[in-house]
């Protein structure tokens, strides 16, 4: 089994050494990729000592090292934690295990503080809010929506658009697999402070903005019609608002004397009427797309436990439940010729 850890990093001269031996410790055989976005410091230096195979990407932000790095990588795991040594990579076995035994796609590594100032001020707050938000519009529960260790299978990163620039990324990984209901669960992992040296690369308010402008995004990309139905609907209360005196006043004189305010409500509900209308189309439209993704992803098979080599041929041996079915098969195979 290819197992590869993704492992962004920008400035991390002071955690991402120890990251790479940690990994390299939990699970032996992995590749580790460490992924430079334009570091000024000594980071690659650091991260080849340690053993990591280094790539570069010059175009800066997560996002886009994420999009570059599943693009290029060819694993059947994967694996994507941070380069701040904040995150448990000890955890990693257990976590693949997890998406291994489900089968799963989609493993998110739930962050449980350890030391009292892990979390950022402001940042735990935010976390929980967009958590919230998130699983009240998407309908799927989330507990960290922006954790960045996470497994995924070969299926889900191939099938995954990755759109996202900065460190919304893990915003749209997370609606990705909602959207597309794939099968996934979550894990808790420690959670530390980073190292004597490292700084944070976030921006409390600047990225928390991007983030909340992101799932407004995706709300209008993949509930069309929620969005544009509220939307419309709230065009179409003003209209109302504005007609009801107008109405009144008709019901006692028969005389419209403000006209302006009569077109204006008039010309507001057939606004809202094309609002709820474009809702409708596009509600079909990312219906097909999600049909078209769907069809992506199960263009890959489902993640596999190991392969063995017997009698010249490699076989998958998957998951237990697969198994069970395959030596069925097997033992139905091997009473062919008897009936024969």
């Amino acid at each position: 089994m290819r197992i590869a850890a993704i492992v962004p990093c920008h400035n991390e001269e002071a955690a991402v050494g120890q990251v790479v031996r940690d990994l390299r410790a939990a699970v032996p055989g992995m590749d580790i990729y460490v992924y430079d976005n334009r570091s000024t410091d000594r980071t690659v230096e650091v991260a080849l000592q340690a053993g990591a195979i280094v790539r570069r990407e010059e175009v800066k932000g997560k996002g886009n090292v994420v999009r570059r790095a599943f693009a290029d990588i060819e694993a059947d795991v994967y694996l994507l934690i941070d380069g701040d040594d904040t995150y448990d990579a000890s955890a990693a076995p257990r976590m693949i295990e997890t998406l291994l035994s489900g089968p799963y796609d989609h493993v998110l590594g739930v962050r449980k503080q350890t030391t009292e100032s892990a979390y950022r001020p402001g940042h735990s707050a935010g976390n929980k809010m967009f958590n919230k938000l998130v699983t009240k519009v998407f309908g799927t529960p989330v507990t960290d929506m922006l954790s960045g260790y996470r497994i995924f299978s070969r299926r889900f990163v191939k099938s995954f658009p990755a759109v996202s620039r900065e460190f919304e990324i893990e915003t749209e990984l997370t609606v990705h697999s909602m959207s597309l209901r794939v099968p996934q669960t979550e894990f808790e992992v420690d959670f530390k402070d980073r190292p004597e040296g490292s700084e944070s690369k976030l921006n409390t308010y600047r990225d928390g903005y991007k983030i909340l402008s992101l799932i407004f995004q995706l709300i209008r990309h993949e509930r069309p019609l929620a969005f544009h139905g509220l939307l419309g609907l709230i065009v179409a209360v003003i209209a109302l608002l504005l007609s009801i005196p107008l109405l009144v006043e008709y019901a006692e004189t028969g005389l419209v004397p403000r006209f302006p305010t009569a077109f204006l409500a008039a010309s507001m509900v057939v606004i809202a009427v094309l609002i709820v209308t474009i809702g409708f189309i596009l509600d079909g439209i990312t219906r097909s797309r999600r049909e078209s993704a769907r069809l992506v992803y199960l263009g890959y098979s489902a993640p596999a436990r190991t392969s063995v080599t017997a009698g010249g041929r490699t076989q998958v041996l998957p998951t237990p439940q697969a198994a069970h079915a395959h030596e069925h098969l097997s033992a139905d195979s091997d009473r062919e010729p008897a009936r024969r």
